[in-house]
């Protein structure tokens, strides 16, 4: 019988967090799961909720501390929108990494994930990487691009 999700993927989080040197403790496995279980960039107070339904133990702090220590190890990113509040996402998943690009509405607040990306915008990336690679002898391992401007919806509006 095959385990549920949860349990692959705590056996995952557990191997890379020993292959850092850390303990998968049972209040960071419950931040990695409403994380890998959201399709939403959550917020430290969001993800606090969800832990908290589960787990009344864990506080807010906990979850603060926590979703630094996964910033500071590679495995979540921290995204500023512009709405004050720091967003959250796992960098990769049990099956690799999810590279993708936002976009961000300024007056709504809506984040677009993208992945489709087209040819020339991945050739104008690794021309731009190899150069400043190059430039600043730099070894670039990742990036993050957002781009800001008006939703569909809010265009409409004005």
């Amino acid at each position: 019988m095959k385990a549920p999700h949860r349990r692959r993927g705590a056996m995952w989080w557990h191997g890379k967090f020993k292959g850092m040197g850390y303990r998968l403790t049972t209040s960071r496995q419950a931040i990695l799961d409403v994380l890998g279980e959201s399709s939403e960039h959550l917020s430290a107070e969001d993800i606090y909720l969800k832990v908290h339904r589960i787990h009344p133990g864990v506080g807010l702090t906990t979850v603060y501390r926590t979703l630094e220590l996964l910033v500071q190890t590679g495995l979540v990113f921290k995204f500023d929108f512009g709405d004050g509040r720091a967003r959250y996402e796992l960098s990769e998943g049990p099956k690799g990494a999810r590279h993708h690009h936002h976009l961000v509405c300024t007056a709504c607040g809506r984040v677009v994930d993208y992945t489709d990306f087209i040819d020339e915008e991945i050739e104008l990336l690794n021309r731009t990487e190899k150069g400043l690679s190059a430039k600043y002898d730099f070894k670039i391992t990742n990036h993050l691009i957002q781009f800001y401007g008006l939703c569909n919806e809010c265009r409409g509006r004005s």
